[in-house]
């Protein structure tokens, strides 16, 4: 019998938050007393390096647990109505059709990853959170959700009345705005590799690598870093100067975005909620990036009355996705 075969109980289900780098699962259960609430019974962490595919991760979690009916993935990327899911950041396909027919799933639902990490907004501060910028409270209305991560994830939670909506967007692919003459010359140089520099070039795990080298190549010196995380690490041990440039660079990149973001979206409150910001939350407070993100000339009056927090990104596009799959059964 499959690991996953439907099972009469409809109270509970796989929620699997796909990243590039990690799979978080969580099996669920729904309708808690009648009501939209949702407990996470088990859950776990896995690196996508580590497995052939989601269909080999989704199994091995089932070997864990007692079989359910359905599945719903949060993954970056666009699902085509064939089940297949376009991403540039995934190690492997990923294929609804194939999960389904190879675990015995009755269904497998599919939204976009930031989309789903968007409806959890209401759970955000029961997370670990770090204040950035801004008062501790916020004005009622939308609120940004941004996660640099593999890549740059961007949606928009906006309140209404009978039902929240969240608006899914791909911000991380808009171009990037360079400020002062080191960011114009760091864009130069990406341009030769590319027509077309997004954000995500930048603000993303890969993209501090790629800051990293290419203030390397200005300064005419040998990269000795070759991950992002050893860039960071070395930035925060404070003794690497041009691991520190890189870092700083990133963060004053950062503010920028968010403050365009905020800006574009009208949002009131502002979550950063990617996987590897939390390890150097303590160097963007020291930053420049509150800085940056007022820097938008008479707005930044309005900026300054918009919280900025950091969260740990945790169980929150497991839980996110569950909300998202409620609110399709309950149309």
């Amino acid at each position: 019998m499959p690991a996953h075969a439907p099972s009469t109980s409809a109270a509970q289900l796989i929620a699997a938050d796909v990243g590039g780098t990690h799979v978080r699962v969580g099996l669920i259960r729904t309708g808690l007393d009648g009501s939209d609430a949702i407990e996470v019974l088990a859950y776990r962490k896995y690196r996508c390096a580590d497995h052939p595919g989601l269909d080999a991760i989704l199994a091995d979690f089932g070997s864990h647990n007692p079989p359910v009916a359905e599945c719903v993935i949060a993954t970056a990327g666009y699902a085509q109505d064939d089940g297949t899911v376009i991403s540039i950041n995934l190690p492997w396909p990923l294929s609804t059709q194939r999960i389904r027919d190879a675990l015995g799933f009755r269904a497998v639902h599919v939204v976009n990853d930031f989309e789903a990490v968007a409806h959890a907004a209401t759970h955000m501060d029961d997370s670990q959170v770090l204040q950035l910028a801004g008062p501790a409270e916020a004005t009622p209305g939308p609120v940004l959700i941004v996660g640099p991560g593999t890549g740059l994830g961007a949606a928009v939670w906006i309140p209404a009345d009978k039902r929240n909506v969240v608006l899914a967007t791909e911000a991380g692919q808009a171009a990037l705005a360079p400020t002062t003459e080191l960011e114009i010359a760091v864009l130069q140089h990406l341009l030769h590799e590319r027509a077309h520099v997004s954000m995500e070039q930048i603000l993303s795990g890969p993209g501090l690598l790629k800051l990293y080298r290419a203030l390397c190549a200005i300064r005419g010196a040998t990269p000795s870093h070759a991950t992002p995380d050893a860039v960071s690490a070395a930035a925060c041990d404070g003794g690497d100067a041009p691991a520190r440039e890189a870092l700083s660079l990133f963060c004053d990149f950062l503010g920028s975005a968010i403050g365009d973001m905020a800006l574009f979206y009208g949002a009131q409150r502002v979550y950063l909620a990617g996987g590897f910001l939390p390890r150097f939350g303590p160097f963007i407070q020291n930053s420049r990036f509150v800085e940056r993100f007022l820097n938008k000339g008479p707005m930044a009056q309005a900026l300054q009355r918009i919280p900025v927090k950091l969260v740990e990104h945790g169980q929150l596009g497991v839980i996110g996705a569950t909300l998202w799959y409620q609110g399709r059964r309950n149309d």
